[in-house]
């Protein structure tokens, strides 16, 4: 059963079916964190991974950089996003070119048609010391430009493969100055946006530049899936009858 974090009411029905079905079966209920659900989807075949290994998370609600030595629940954060996450910077850039949502998909799509040198978004927070993220300041500077542009197809099109580099950018930057920090020898990426095709190529390429091996999370498992959480859940506690009953989901980490 997902605990959270997450949507407040999905994870409340989550939680009550859960709780249910162990309830009438006479099960115990393995309670799992949402973002260690993410981390297991590596311990997944065909080629699972073992710890330890460097983290970077990229989702919807979250991005953070951290330290992982063990399949059980808990890692070391090291850095993580101060405003919003790189996913919601996507699923807000494609709104603001007109797409649907979720957009990230959406939005890679429109950006294999443009040049992502036409526009300079810049990368937030590079010359700032640490790991911490921040794409607030990136969405202005997209709605400006948009603002500004004609409208066209061919510009909003430059408008995406630009506004897209300047995150991969930012997400590469901060990742491998935490690779080179940590001196750890693997990085797994996890997340809804460990399934974008530049990021994916732009992370093959800078950890093979660094000696670094790399481990995406399959695509079939980068969006929130079943799958993970089960994955997690053999690494967790099994909380027997009655304790699970006074278990409460929660919506932040």
């Amino acid at each position: 059963m997902t605990e959270g974090v997450g949507l407040v009411g999905a994870v409340l029905v989550g939680r009550a079916t859960g709780k249910a079905l162990a309830l009438a079966r006479g099960l115990p209920l393995i309670p799992v964190a949402h973002l260690h659900g993410h981390i297991a989807s590596l311990y997944l075949g065909p080629q699972p991974l073992e710890p330890p290994f460097l983290l970077l998370l990229a989702s919807g609600g979250h991005t953070l950089l951290a330290e992982v030595d063990h399949r059980e629940p808990g890692m070391r954060v090291i850095g993580q996003t101060l405003d919003d996450a790189a996913g919601e910077a996507f699923d807000k850039g494609a709104r603001l070119l007109g797409l649907g949502y979720p957009g990230g998909a959406a939005l890679e799509r429109l950006a294999r048609d443009g040049d992502e040198a036409a526009h300079d978004f810049g990368v937030a927070m590079a010359g700032r010391p640490g790991f911490d993220f921040s794409f607030s300041g990136l969405k202005t500077a997209l709605r400006n430009a948009v603002m500004a542009s004609g409208g066209s197809d061919a510009e909003r099109a430059d408008l995406a493969a630009s506004y897209q580099r300047a995150i991969v950018r930012s997400l590469v930057l901060r990742t491998m100055q935490a690779v080179d920090a940590s001196g750890r020898a693997t990085l797994a990426v996890v997340g809804g946006v460990a399934a974008n095709g530049v990021l994916r190529g732009a992370l093959e390429e800078a950890c093979a530049e660094q000696g670094v091996e790399l481990a995406l999370a399959p695509l079939a498992l980068c969006s929130d899936n079943a799958a993970m959480i089960a994955s997690a859940a053999r690494y967790c506690r099994p909380v027997p009858f009655p304790e699970y009953l006074s278990r409460d989901a929660y919506a932040t980490a």
